[in-house]
């Protein structure tokens, strides 16, 4: 488009944005001969498949033009929220014990345009339905700040006005505790909500279940996190899975309540989800009970996020292919 009107820009990017459009021969308002010329320089048909769905949840695998395939998520919220799950790798890293995506191995980053194709594929399919996305989060496969840039360049099409024009404050990062991440995201103008998976209270159990901790360690995290509220006066989530007989002890209730004691820190717990890998399942409902009345007790600010697709693989730390 580079020998066109400056304008012409602006009207491609409504179209693709605002209007959804999955062919340029849609957008009507741009000459045929461009519209033409975009089809065969910049298809936007999106390859994906509908991996499973249920009433409220729906999993699609996007296969990528090298053939990889990443897996996002769709959740319909009863009060007409929509909120999308977005990955930011073919795979993870970090290898944590209990996550089917660890176990899967790392293949590569995912560019921008690969991000905001997971959410475009929601949108054309909300918009169907009189819908629209309202919420992201960076919670699918990868760990987003391993790939800050591009997960930077998304968010910000993402939330720009003429792009899906999501509001910063309805988009969320989880991180295990990239602290230069964490840093980088304390210098942005951007109200996005950042989250930290935690899941043990203590260095040794920690490091076990999730051997990024040897680097990243939770005293660091906690530092980094503290400076982040410093310098953005925003609150932080910590995200905690309950796994059966290894981090839902009265000790470990206690020990977790005592690191997260502080004002504007909130505590998510997480119900594990099935990933069929031995050794790990969800805490019963009794030891649940228990343990939440133990944060009571010391006054932690927290909520049970409500599980979404568990049965169809797409819930936390099931994504995988």
């Amino acid at each position: 488009m580079s020998h066109e009107p400056k304008y012409r820009l602006k009207q491609a990017k409504e179209a693709v944005f605002k209007n959804l459009i999955e062919n340029w021969l849609e957008a009507k308002v741009l000459p045929l001969d461009l519209r033409e010329k975009l089809n065969k320089e910049c298809m936007l048909d999106i390859n994906a498949i509908f991996s499973s769905r249920e009433k409220e949840v729906i999993k699609s695998r996007i296969i990528l033009e090298d053939g990889l395939s990443v897996e996002t998520v769709l959740m319909k919220h009863n009060d007409a929220r929509n909120t999308v799950c977005v990955s930011s790798a073919v795979g993870c890293l970090l290898t944590c014990t209990f996550c089917a995506t660890g176990k899967m191995g790392f293949k590569r980053n995912l560019s921008a345009m690969e991000i905001i194709e997971q959410v475009l594929f929601f949108a054309r399919l909300l918009k169907k339905e009189n819908a629209r996305v309202s919420n992201i989060v960076f919670m699918g496969m990868g760990e987003p700040f391993l790939n800050y840039e591009n997960v930077l360049a998304a968010i910000r099409i993402l939330n720009d006005k003429e792009g899906l024009n999501i509001g910063a404050r309805h988009i969320s990062i989880s991180t295990a505790g990239i602290t230069e991440g964490i840093k980088k995201l304390a210098e942005e103008k951007l109200q996005i909500n950042l989250a930290v998976s935690l899941h043990a209270p203590n260095n040794g159990l920690r490091s076990k279940i999730m051997p990024i901790n040897k680097k990243y360690y939770i005293e660091k995290i906690l530092a980094t996190v503290d400076e982040y509220i410093k310098k953005t006066k925003r609150q932080v989530m910590f995200e905690y899975i309950l796994i059966k007989d290894i981090n839902d002890s009265d000790k470990f209730a206690r020990e977790l309540a005592a690191l997260v004691k502080k004002p504007l820190y909130f505590l998510n717990l997480i119900l594990y989800n099935p990933t069929g890998l031995p050794g790990f399942k969800p805490s019963s409902s009794a030891r649940i009970k228990q343990f939440k009345e133990i944060l009571r007790k010391n006054k932690i600010k927290f909520s049970q996020r409500f599980r979404f697709g568990e049965k169809i693989k797409a819930a936390c730390g099931q994504l995988k292919f």
